[in-house]
């Protein structure tokens, strides 16, 4: 004997879906698709292919010719003394900056992840330079940087004048103390990014690894460590990429000075492309800069996630 069960009036059974309703659903989809679509072609991808066509050309970024020179421009860059340099230069920041800035916010994560009572504040005084722009921490420490600034007048007030330095005018010393700046502003970043990823350890496993002994190097190396390897990867890939193409804090600072020994390659696209009217040779550093930072960020990426496995 068959039991009918009463369906309430305002409630409806469960039905699969028809073939007709999912394809409305998927149509709507896409008018919410197509105008990002649409802006993101014409605002990212034209001028990308744009650019680089234009790096094959000899064209002055003004005047209606435009040659064709092949492979010049490239032949030209690592034949120009100022272009290795900066090229040089861009590995050297993006290679330093990565190292210490990661470092030291991996340390100050520790330290303000611990119960301190100052924790609070002290997150919040590392992490404010980076709401400052680039180019106002750069016009900002230009002016401390000076050889009559804050800097060298503190050193002076606390008895270390013999340490004054010109520490953006002596081309020794100048690219240096812009990599400082920059790990200045951005170790906040970092810090916050570990904090995030050491707050998701569990405490249970690290109170267990200290009962079986395991001492604070050890516990950090073995328990913390691999669950942060998310947290390092992206800390890595956003410091390698940024000091790529650093160009804000140099312009600001040296403006690729003293003698170009400060200059990157995109403050040397800045300068070639848009005074001194060689605009198919900033394409082509910019060309060159855009293959350095899709190589060194995958295989960095993908080294690192090996240790995520």
């Amino acid at each position: 004997m068959a039991i009918n069960t009463p369906v309430d009036a305002g409630t409806t059974p469960n039905r699969p879906r028809s073939r007709k309703s999912i394809r409305g659903h998927a149509s709507s989809v896409w008018w919410f698709i197509i105008p990002a679509a649409v802006f993101y072609v014409f605002a990212v991808v034209v001028p990308s292919v744009q650019g680089g066509v234009f790096a094959f050309t000899d064209w002055d970024g003004v005047s209606p010719t435009k040659n064709w020179v092949g492979f010049d421009q490239f032949t030209k860059m690592f034949n120009d003394p100022y272009a290795v340099t900066a090229i040089k230069n861009t590995l050297l920041i993006a290679a330093v900056v990565t190292i210490v800035q990661n470092v030291l916010g991996l340390l100050i994560a520790l330290g303000v992840n611990s119960r301190i009572k100052s924790r609070k504040i002290l997150r919040t005084l590392f992490f404010a330079p980076v709401v400052i722009t680039s180019i106002a921490v750069g016009f900002l420490w230009q002016n401390l940087l000076a050889p009559e600034g804050g800097v060298n007048q503190g050193l002076e007030a606390i008895g270390l004048g013999s340490l004054r330095q010109d520490w953006l005018g002596n081309p020794d010393i100048a690219l240096w103390s812009i990599m400082i700046v920059m790990t200045w502003q951005f170790v906040g970043y970092s810090m916050v990014i570990f904090l995030a990823g050491l707050q998701s350890v569990p405490e249970e496993v690290i109170e267990a690894a200290a009962i079986d002994g395991a001492g604070p190097v050890q516990r950090f190396w073995y328990v913390v460590r691999p669950m942060l390897a998310p947290a390092i990867t992206i800390n890595v890939m956003l410091s390698i990429i940024g000091g790529l193409k650093v160009f804000d804090q140099v312009f600001a600072m040296t403006k690729g000075g003293p003698g170009g020994a400060t200059n990157t390659i995109s403050t040397l696209i800045y300068q070639n492309a848009f005074q001194l009217g060689r605009f198919g040779y900033g394409a082509a550093l910019a060309v060159v800069l855009a293959i350095f930072v899709a190589v060194v960020s995958s295989i960095q990426y993908r080294l690192l996630s090996r240790m995520e496995s």
